[in-house]
């Protein structure tokens, strides 16, 4: 009676256990009857823990009704501004498949996630042209196990990346969505970003960075996880136990991307230095994410926009590009040689030109900007992507696995060629701020 009682018991948590896993939702935007199996979102819908889904941050768009009852496509939900659609879920991945258009105009939608993270850029849509996308997107949280938790900086605690929900910024020209399907997914390849303001994803225009604009490049079945923050080093990105979280979510096949330099030269130690502590940190992160199956990627620190007076890039990071070389080659990892291609690629824009990469802005760009501000370390969403494109040659170069995953038609990229910023377009999203992330 006992082993009876004993296997039922097992039975009914096993079950417990697959539907707590089993987390999916189908929504069907606009004012009509909703489709079978869907959950109507109306343009009153507004997010509540309660309810764990709604419009966002004041958002108020409308919706737009075709007259095909019933049908998913029949009515949608766009707006002239901006605007959020949050989710509360668990921590995890989490695969999207979003529908967009319009039956009687055209549109144009921008989907970023989180802390503006880009995910689809420009869908356009003919009129009664729909178009159905698929990516996948990641939801952390601070909490490691039942005593220990990711300490976070001031700024971060009201960051959109470490909230208790999945949240989607609508944005472009005229956004028109007609459903979500949003599911838990464990069958995905993650890469985790371990860095510091030239990788975290930035929350506020005009700042941004190359781990923001990474995941629009990757099918569904890669995900970033991004765990930089600004004025990290190595040693405080362990210290604020971040290696630690990743490590504890890190399943055998993903990687993880490694990119420090800027903030470790500020520490001055008897055992500080590129080649003492920094070069110690490296390759406990690479033994770390060796012992959890995972697969580390040295990445060689950004370049400031220090040019010489010859007009060329000068080196303002000293020995630690060549540190991260050295680590790398003796740890038969890959390196992306990213300082390597961000000098290449700020000699061909010109010390001039170079500006519009960076947060170089004239005063009253932006809300509350009283001053003009120049900004030779951070970038803004031209350069952001730019460096991007550098990190995806540098996976192709590398023959690593996640290449196979990269969007079809994309060309490759050329850090001697940068490409014209009068073709690059950048809708910008609401929040702005004139607080430069830490670090230099």
């Amino acid at each position: 009676m006992k082993k009876k009682v004993a296997v039922f018991i097992l039975i009914i948590s096993l079950c417990v256990q697959a539907n707590a896993q089993t987390i999916a939702y189908k929504f069907d935007f606009g004012i009509g009857k909703a489709a079978e199996g869907y959950t109507k979102v109306l343009p009153t819908t507004v997010y509540n823990k309660e309810t764990g889904y709604g419009f966002d941050f004041g958002s108020a768009p409308i919706a737009v009704d075709r007259g095909a009852k019933g049908k998913l496509k029949g009515d949608i939900i766009t707006s002239d501004k901006p605007f959020y659609f949050s989710v509360s879920v668990p921590e995890g991945n989490y695969t999207v498949t979003i529908t967009l258009g319009d039956l009687k105009e055209k549109t144009l939608t921008t989907v970023r996630a989180e802390s503006r993270r880009l995910l689809l850029e420009h869908v356009a849509t003919q009129p009664g042209e729909f178009i159905t996308k698929t990516f996948t997107v990641n939801r952390k949280e601070r909490q490691i196990n039942a005593t220990t938790k990711v300490s976070l900086k001031d700024r971060e605690l009201n960051k959109l990346d470490w909230d208790d929900k999945l949240t989607f910024e609508f944005n472009d020209a005229r956004p028109c969505i007609a459903k979500m399907e949003i599911t838990k997914v464990t069958d995905v390849i993650t890469v985790f970003l371990a860095g510091n303001s030239t990788v975290v994803n930035q929350d506020d225009e005009p700042w941004a960075s190359w781990g923001q604009m990474i995941p629009r490049f990757f099918k569904s079945k890669v995900v970033i996880a991004n765990h930089a923050e600004s004025g990290l080093s190595l040693g405080s990105f362990i210290g604020s136990k971040r290696l630690e979280k990743v490590l504890s979510v890190m399943q055998p096949g993903d990687y993880l991307f490694v990119e420090f330099g800027h903030n470790d030269q500020k520490e001055i130690g008897p055992n500080d230095g590129a080649w003492k502590s920094y070069t110690d940190r490296l390759k406990l992160f690479i033994n770390e994410t060796k012992k959890k199956g995972g697969i580390p990627v040295i990445v060689t620190s950004t370049t400031r926009r220090s040019f010489d007076s010859t007009g060329k890039i000068a080196n303002s990071l000293g020995d630690y590009p060549d540190a991260a070389r050295k680590v790398a080659r003796e740890a038969n990892v890959a390196l992306i040689d990213l300082n390597a291609m961000t000098t290449e690629l700020f000699n061909a824009m010109g010390q001039e030109n170079s500006k519009k990469a960076f947060v170089h802005y004239p005063a009253n760009a932006f809300p509350g900007m009283t001053k003009a501000v120049a900004d030779n370390t951070h970038f803004n969403p031209y350069g952001a992507y730019e460096i991007a494109k550098c990190i995806i040659e540098g996976i192709k170069q590398n023959n690593l696995g996640i290449a196979k995953y990269l969007v079809e038609g994309m060309p490759s990229f050329n850090s001697s060629q940068p490409d014209d910023i009068n073709q690059f377009y950048w809708p910008l999203s609401p929040k702005s701020s004139v607080v430069k992330p830490d670090g230099n």
